[in-house]
């Protein structure tokens, strides 16, 4: 669609979004490249087919001077083809080092929280030798990675500031890259590239990270800003991706519980502003526990599962993902903007239907006449009701 975007094609899975395109003769592969990644071949494309998603056909149909395109990749790749690379976070192929990335702090925060990327996980992906080095050496920084995905903004839990922890990680990550060296003027350069000039990378973590984070990885974020709603209340950091039951409640009950007590103390001891805090936290731990329980609607609804296999609770499928599974977080009562819930920022996720027609034999057909229906809630009694039933008829058989 649209620009017709290009990749070379390593053998995966695809859907039928996609389509291959076969190269007979491998050596005619750096110039077939060179055509398709170039505007001229989607222009082509364009003059025989304008509409929004061209056939597979089309895609070959257009035509192509061998000639010119060998006599362009000899020229640009001298050397053939380059292996995989990229410097870019929102990459399969990215390596995960901030010091050699195209957003170092949010790299950095990912990492802080114990996020890993795909590249590398996975040694059997087809990489450069550049990029297999940078993987090595982000390594090194699993030490500065946070056990359990939970990492405060203020101290507590007896565990440093966020800010005094990702600066730990930042230093590490540019003294032993190389080419890269850490100073003060270092990290004035990386607060002024993310908007944030002439202030504190606690600040950043604290008014930005979040609304930034959301917008680089296309409204899905991986890394949840929770907060009270006080620009000095409580916040925390999560790697949604180990967001199951039992960090929530941990979320709940240890690191605001921890909180809370210190409000409380502070209070007694006559700190300014600590009731306005102990009131905030209070709010916060009062929606977090809606999340936890799960009641509708504070629930998850997933269309594709019939209703004995939605979650009961929070207990996410990461399959499912982040726009379903974020949404208790969205539509509880808000602590601050409106329509963001406990998050920091309202991200632009929209449930309502999605296009297409359902099949009959999908779990939700009959109820929504085919639509597929994504804004629906379930009672915690409904869903209990229907595993019961489902057990009782498995017992019987």
């Amino acid at each position: 669609m649209s620009q017709l975007p290009v990749a070379l094609f390593r053998g995966a899975k695809f859907d039928s979004n996609v389509s291959a395109m076969p190269v007979r003769n491998p050596a005619h592969l750096p110039a077939i490249w060179c055509f398709c990644s170039s505007s001229q071949y989607s222009e082509k494309v364009r003059e025989i087919d304008q509409s929004l998603k061209v056939t597979n056909a089309t895609l070959v149909k257009v035509p192509f001077d061998l000639h010119h395109w060998t006599k362009m990749a000899n020229e640009k790749y001298p050397n053939g083809l380059p292996e995989d690379y990229s410097d870019d976070p929102t990459q399969w192929i990215f390596h995960g080092h901030p010091a050699r990335s195209e957003e170092p702090l949010q790299v950095a925060v990912a990492r802080l929280l114990g996020y890993r990327w795909p590249a590398e996980l996975d040694p059997g992906m087809e990489l450069s030798e550049e990029a297999g080095a940078w993987i090595k050496r982000s390594g090194t920084l699993l030490p500065y990675a946070d056990r359990d995905g939970i990492v405060c903004i203020a101290p507590v839990r007896g565990e440093a500031a966020g800010s005094e922890r990702l600066l730990k990680l930042l230093v590490a990550s540019y003294d032993r890259a190389p080419g890269t060296e850490w100073s003060v003027a270092t990290l004035a350069k990386l607060l002024e590239r993310v908007g944030h000039a002439g202030k504190s990378l606690e600040s950043w973590l604290r008014e930005s990270f979040f609304t930034q984070h959301c917008r680089l990885f296309h409204q899905r974020p991986f890394i949840w800003h929770i907060w009270d709603g006080l620009r000095d209340g409580f916040g925390a950091l999560i790697n949604y991706h180990k967001l199951d039951s039992k960090l929530l409640e941990a979320l709940i009950y240890t690191y605001l519980g921890d909180w809370i007590n210190r409000q409380k103390q502070h209070i007694r001891a006559g700190v300014d502003g600590a009731e306005e805090r102990l009131a905030a936290a209070g709010t916060l731990k009062k929606r977090l526990e809606l999340i936890l329980s799960g009641e509708a609607p504070y629930d998850i609804f997933v269309r594709w599962k019939p209703v004995e296999k939605q979650p009961v609770g929070w207990q996410p499928d990461l399959n499912d993902g982040v726009r379903l599974n974020i949404r208790p977080f969205m539509t509880v009562p808000d602590v601050g903007r409106k329509g963001a819930g406990v998050l920091r920022d309202k991200p632009n996720i929209k449930w309502g239907k999605d296009r297409g027609k359902d099949v009959e034999s999908a779990p939700w057909y009959h109820v929504f006449h085919g639509e597929r229906v994504n804004d629906h809630h379930l009672s915690l009694a409904e869903k209990t009701a229907a595993a019961s039933r489902v057990s009782h008829r498995e017992v019987g058989s």
